[in-house]
């Protein structure tokens, strides 16, 4: 599946209908964004099970304004209409495949019981932060 072009328009919709959906917030002028654009197109075209985004943040400057981006290239990830990776910086093929396969091999119902826990104020045994810099583990 190649990757498609995010806005406004489209955005929340692509979250709601894909289980997993990578984004990658770019710009033409950024050298690390051009650099990982040719990784990230081919784990596109390997991993047809997921949806692949990118959103240009000069074209989309609300949508990236609303995802608090300070830095690009920056890399989330969704899984069941849920934030579960966010990390800014280009990486290697080797760091992309990696996200993917800890992004797919997440219990989500251990991801959901992590984030009742800390939207009622407290954190669940043994639980680590599910919308942090890298995907739990489960």
């Amino acid at each position: 599946m190649a990757t498609i072009e995010l806005t406004g328009e489209n955005f929340e919709q692509t979250v709601k209908e894909s289980d997993i959906l990578l984004v990658d917030f770019w710009a033409s002028w950024c050298g690390p964004c051009r650099q990982f654009a040719p990784t990230y197109e081919a784990a596109s075209e390997q991993h047809t099970d997921v949806t692949f985004g990118s959103i240009d943040t000069e074209a989309q400057r609300e949508l990236a304004g609303a995802a608090q981006i300070s830095s690009i290239p920056t890399l989330m990830a969704f899984r069941d209409q849920i934030l579960v990776f966010s990390q800014p910086g280009a990486l290697p093929p080797a760091g992309l495949e990696q996200v993917i396969q800890a992004v797919k091999a997440l219990d989500m119902d251990d991801v959901r019981a992590q984030l009742a826990a800390q939207q009622s104020g407290q954190q669940a045994p043994g639980a680590s932060d599910a919308g942090g810099e890298q995907p739990a583990q489960g």
